[in-house]
């Protein structure tokens, strides 16, 4: 680096350290840049430059495990380039995967200009996620794949955070191809972790030019790769030395402890495990399948005693989304005493004119679990949803239904004709049926909770067969935060009815049933039979 490009590079380390962290325990204390931060970002990325004067490096790609400061740096440089760059009439533009995390760059940015007298001329507008420097007639602004957007902008800066979560490289089109025409330096910067392997994704096509030009298998001179990763093939992730070394921010941030806990935590289960490669090692995993781990789903099946259900509380579940296939009604009995088993008890329907095709020429057992009663096969070429409402209101004869959570996909009349049968005043305190958006929002902790239970066998399904082909074909998606969803694209066969338990799992977790006697309810032979067993 030449002292001319030192200087530069100083320049913004100054700038950078006279704002206050947004948040945290360092919140409103003047920002000091880490290590890691000054000597592989900014001062190689601000201080390389050519012999115009101008900066080198127009990509900087810097892929990082979470919880490192990567959002505090965002908002900073973002800040730098909206006032101090040097450049005519800034755009400067954070951009995500959606609103939400697209708005965490210019939360953190907001927050350090309302600490800082030296930016009290700039106008932040919240409703609109926008920084205005009048003295310059410069602006940052937010934006995401959700955004309407319009090719012709002309940015300056850009930051991009985590690039993985981006759907299409649409956004990240918009952005960069063709727009530093009109300026002298464009700068984009990419902060992001690991994400789900897809060779055609954006971010796996970024990321794998920034290995190749890290490891000079090709050039690019205006691309500074920062990679903090680990080696799938190579590295084991058990080992501290490899925490240490992909997590610059360690001792700093956060202590060897914290990841111990984490690692401990997470080791056996394989949800969690692989959001543990992905935020913590930065090691892709290439999907979320096997989600469900069926030697332990297995091992729930224990018999399910229909009478003694009868009366208690439960929760259901209703997946209509495919009328010529498979639709499923889960009901979910929450335990009556803390710490007890969960019981699951379904229906699956399927059109009769199917069975044969799925038995024949699929090879999946729908004649089968047809003939041992697992399956409702209803006349004709699709399902007739008047079998499934006839079920639904039978329930709630037999015990205490208060809920069925519904995905309103096919489902939007039958719903309603079920409402009118249950609750046809719609009190509030009577039956409800309750839409379920298909989404990580809705499905993350029902699911993570049902997973909690299958390992540690507090949940009884009679081994139920439908449901049991069901879990291993589940696949998840997850998004940039490792909340998951069912995901019915990249499952391997139908999962509605996992689909369906996870819906009345989360309406059971949102209204716990109410405590009563194990024995309530039963003979005086019955008890003495449970006593003895």
């Amino acid at each position: 680096m030449t002292d001319a490009g030192l200087k530069k590079a100083l320049r913004v380390k100054t700038f950078i350290e006279n704002l206050t962290f947004s948040k945290g325990q360092w919140q409103g204390q003047q920002f000091k840049l880490l290590p890691w931060q000054w000597e592989k970002v900014i001062a190689p990325a601000f201080g390389t430059i050519r012999e115009d004067g101008n900066r080198q490096y127009r990509y900087v790609y810097v892929e990082i495990p979470k919880k490192n400061g990567k959002t505090e740096i965002g908002a900073a440089i973002a800040l730098y380039m909206l006032c101090a760059d040097k450049e005519g009439k800034p755009e400067i533009y954070s951009a995500a995967g959606d609103k939400e995390q697209a708005g965490l760059v210019y939360s953190a940015a907001a927050e350090m200009v309302k600490h800082s007298p030296d930016l009290k001329h700039l106008k932040i507008l919240d409703s609109r996620k926008r920084i205005i420097n009048p003295r310059n007639s410069g602006f940052y602004q937010v934006l995401s794949s959700e955004s309407e957007l319009q090719h012709g902008l002309s940015p300056s800066g850009i930051i991009f955070d985590e690039l993985h979560a981006q759907q299409t490289d649409r956004l990240y089109n918009v952005l960069t191809s063709g727009t530093d025409y009109a300026r002298k330096q464009q700068l984009v910067i990419v902060l992001t972790t690991a994400g789900i392997y897809d060779k055609n994704s954006i971010w796996w096509k970024i990321r794998t030019r920034a290995q190749q030009i890290d490891q000079g298998i090709i050039e690019q001179a205006n691309f500074l790769p920062v990679l903090y990763i680990a080696d799938p093939e190579k590295d084991d992730p058990s080992d501290e030395g490899l925490w240490k070394r992909v997590n610059p921010s360690l001792g700093q941030i956060f202590t060897l402890d914290k990841i111990r806990e984490d690692y401990e935590a997470v080791k056996h289960d394989p949800v969690e495990f692989q959001n543990f490669l992905r935020f913590r090692l930065n090691i892709p995993i290439k999907s979320l399948s096997r989600w469900m781990p069926m030697d332990k789903w297995d091992k729930c099946n224990g018999a399910v005693d229909i009478e003694y259900l009868r009366g208690r509380t439960c929760y259901g579940g209703l997946d209509l989304a495919s009328k010529i296939d498979l639709a499923a009604f889960v009901l979910v009995f929450p335990p009556e005493q803390e710490g007890g088993v969960w019981d699951i008890v379904c229906k699956f329907y399927c059109p009769e004119d199917g069975i044969l095709k799925r038995s024949r020429v699929d090879k999946v057992n729908y004649d089968i679990w047809e003939k041992q009663g697992f399956l409702t096969a209803t006349p004709g070429n699709v399902i007739d949803y008047e079998f499934i409402k006839k079920d639904i209101l039978l329930a709630s004869k037999d015990y205490d239904l208060r809920e069925i959570g519904f995905d309103s996909w096919n489902a939007t009349q039958t719903a309603t004709d079920i409402m009118n049968e249950l609750n046809p005043s719609s009190s509030e305190d009577g039956f409800q049926m309750v839409e379920m958006r298909q989404g990580a929002k809705t499905f993350n902790e029902p699911a993570k909770d049902l997973l909690v239970h299958v390992m540690t066998g507090k949940v009884r399904h009679r081994g139920d067969p439908v449901l049991r082909w069901n879990a291993d074909n589940l696949v998840m998606r997850a998004d940039a935060n490792g909340n998951v969803a069912p995901d019915k694209q990249k499952a391997t066969d139908k999962i509605d009815g996992l689909v369906a338990l996870i819906m009345a799992w989360g309406r059971a977790m949102q209204k716990p049933a109410p405590v009563r006697s194990a024995y309530e309810g039963l003979t005086v032979a019955q008890i003495k039979e449970r006593m003895a067993f």
